[in-house]
């Protein structure tokens, strides 16, 4: 049975779907089964594996919507074992259409049923807000991971965020556990960031992983290439700090692996 975490942070610009779409590639690389989610209405995880935003494409919002199965909208990627359920900026309406639902808080875990027992791993990728279809990905993931920026800023939504997972956990999903903060866009160089580090990692303890993300402008690239990075330069300080991130993760699961490169191999060859 598959595991579902969730990438969420209602503060945008943290690096949350970079994350989420670069862990689910390298998870995959190592050769467990990842089906990646787009819940966010801007797209980005849709833009940055390289499909193409049409008319005839099926996504999750239609899924909600009860227009086609599950199943129906899931896509390969260019990724061995990496599968793939689009958004559009149709996404957007879905907010108003939950709110008249029955069971609204459960549509989503209740749709993705269907498909858990084929995955290793469901990874979502949250819309930076935390409305009905956050806390629709909150009810029925496992666990949580937060993206966090080292500045200061984000530290003052932190509280916000973490106020919805405790009431999540109190009223629709007494399971829910935060899996891991993971510091982005970090500069060891500045004091700033190194102080709001320091602060996370006093009040997660423990939870804070021990890879951080530095800035690198491969990572800001790659998405215009429709690629992750381990595709679109591999040998960059972020494809390594992501392949970490990966294995950090499996291992806080108890989950055997074999170690793999930074190099993610496409199913059609190498990217060029």
């Amino acid at each position: 049975m598959g595991k579902i975490i969730a990438f969420a942070n209602q503060k945008g610009g943290v690096g949350k779907t970079t994350t989420c779409l670069n862990v689910a590639a390298y998870i995959a690389a190592i050769g467990k089964k990842v089906l990646l989610i787009d819940l966010d209405p801007q797209g980005n995880a849709t833009s940055g594996l390289g499909v193409e935003k049409n008319n005839n494409l099926k996504t999750i919002y239609n899924v909600i919507d009860g227009d086609v199965v599950i199943e129906e909208a899931i896509i390969q990627t260019c990724i061995e074992n990496l599968d793939f359920i689009p958004a559009t900026v149709d996404l957007a309406g879905a907010e108003i259409d939950l709110v008249q639902m029955h069971n609204r808080e459960n549509i989503i875990k209740n749709r993705i049923a269907r498909v858990k027992d084929k995955y290793d791993f469901i990874l979502i990728d949250c819309p930076p807000s935390l409305g009905l279809l956050t806390v629709n990905a909150l009810t029925c993931a496992n666990s949580i991971v937060i993206p966090f920026q080292c500045e200061f800023f984000p530290l003052e939504g932190l509280t916000q965020l973490m106020n919805t997972i405790k009431l999540v956990k109190k009223h629709l999903n007494e399971t829910i556990d935060i899996e891991g903060v993971v510091l982005t866009m970090r500069d060891s160089r500045s004091n700033l960031i190194n102080q709001v580090g320091n602060e996370i990692k006093a009040f997660f303890g423990k939870k804070v992983f021990e890879t951080a993300i530095p800035r690198n402008i491969r990572l800001a690239e790659a998405p215009s290439h429709g690629v992750p990075i381990g595709v679109y330069d591999p040998n960059s300080k972020g494809a390594k700090a992501y392949l970490d991130l990966a294995e950090e993760i499996l291992k806080r699961n108890n989950i055997k692996f074999n170690k793999v490169s930074t190099k993610i191999k496409t199913r059609g060859g190498n990217h060029e």
